[in-house]
């Protein structure tokens, strides 16, 4: 059945500081080695080596991909506050707050 496969999502920190959102169905220390091995041409391959900072595990494969997809679509700051696990602090660094703040 679709959809219900088990997957993690995690966020690895490059050498330049910048960082990288995936998701996986492997075990993510196994994804991790493949990254610092520079298996395959993507985004990592010239930003090694990289570190784990941050990894929510589901249960539906769905569930992963939109997850993946919201954190792809952060700013620095609320990925660097989700890495530190300072949930009360992402509202406010929403970027309506945030704008409503400089006015």
């Amino acid at each position: 059945m679709q959809g219900f496969e088990r997957a993690s999502v995690y966020v690895l920190r490059c050498a330049d500081g910048t960082f990288y959102t995936g998701i996986t169905r492997k075990p993510v220390e196994s994804r991790l080695w493949e990254h610092n091995q520079g298996l395959g041409d993507g985004y990592t391959s010239a930003r090694r080596p990289v570190e784990l900072v941050f990894v929510e595990a589901f249960d539906r494969i769905d569930e992963a991909i939109a997850r993946e997809r919201q954190i792809k679509g952060r700013s620095r700051r609320k990925k660097l506050a989700l890495i530190a696990q300072d949930y009360e602090r992402l509202p406010a660094l929403s970027s309506r707050v945030a704008a409503k703040r400089k006015l």
